[in-house]
């Protein structure tokens, strides 16, 4: 595959900037980024790239005087999923009993205060898929699943790498389904599952929300870590699916849209439990 090399300069630099930036550009069809002094340098497949949809998401920088350049030029030539999926990273620990690894970088588990038989360990293949516990929201999320214990039937929405899924499985949830309109999203939910052994409780469907008119049945918990207009378009289809009492969880968006997104949850009839933050990043609680 062919790619472009974006060469992202921030004004003034700082961390949380190129916390959003990663984010913001990652919707835009960014699969991996490097770090440098000034900003980032972002990775793009030739045929999904489009600069119009980059240059608007970048007027809504959320950084007040800060300042977005950037530089396209094509990328050397080389396997860009072999470097990615060597890289890995390193265990993530959330509430000091969950702990989410690799599978090369092996969790340390003296650093754990609780005894290790009460740890839940998930293991996750990156490849090239959003989700490895390593972005705020996805923590955030966890960790809400930590809290709620969850029972029943799961619907988790852009699945990604199938952390939320297998997080759910592992903490007491008995079946979950998941989409993704990433096809590789699907398939690496699909071979996380098998590695955590509840492939046979969990299924990955190619689409958008548009699917859920295809699934049986309701839901106990629904989970959503997507950007802030999906959640407002797709928000109908979710309720649609969810059981009297049910949960769900959104994420993937900043602190400032919480209050949108709590207007159009309760004109569905969503009231809210919680609200948590992580630098800029936000999740909610919502039950019907």
């Amino acid at each position: 595959m062919k790619y472009f090399e974006v060469d992202f300069t921030i004004s003034p630099y700082s961390a949380d900037a190129s916390d959003v930036l990663a984010a913001m550009a990652g919707e835009a069809g960014f699969e991996t980024f490097e770090e440098t002094e000034t900003g980032l340098k972002g990775y793009v497949q030739q045929s999904l790239f489009d600069v119009s949809e980059l240059k608007t998401a970048l007027e809504d920088f959320p950084f007040e005087d800060t300042t977005i350049s950037y530089d396209i030029r094509e990328a050397e030539d080389r396997d860009w999923n072999e470097q990615w999926e060597q890289e890995g990273f390193e265990p993530i620990v959330i509430s000091d009993n969950l702990i989410i690894h690799d599978g090369r970088h092996l969790p340390d588990t003296s650093l754990f205060t609780s005894h290790s038989s009460l740890l839940t360990s998930i293991e996750i293949d990156a490849k090239l898929a959003f989700g490895t516990g390593t972005h705020e929201t996805t923590r955030m999320i966890c960790s809400t699943l930590l809290e709620l214990q969850p029972k029943g039937r799961v619907l988790d929405c852009g699945t990604g790498t199938g952390i939320l899924s297998i997080c759910a499985l592992k903490l007491g949830a008995q079946e979950a389904i998941g989409y993704d309109i990433d096809e590789w999203s699907v398939d690496n939910a699909r071979h996380n599952a098998v590695i955590n052994q509840v492939d046979d409780r969990i299924t990955s469907l190619l689409g958008d929300a548009s699917i859920l008119n295809k699934v049986e049945g309701t839901f106990d918990l629904v989970m959503a870590n997507i950007n802030r207009n999906i959640l407002l378009n797709d928000m109908p289809q979710f309720v649609s699916k969810m059981n009297a009492g049910a949960t769900l969880i959104l994420s993937g968006f900043y602190t400032d849209d919480c209050q949108i997104l709590i207007e159009k949850a309760q004109t569905l009839g969503l009231s809210l439990q919680q609200q948590k933050e992580d630098q800029q990043w936000a999740c909610l609680v919502l039950k019907r």
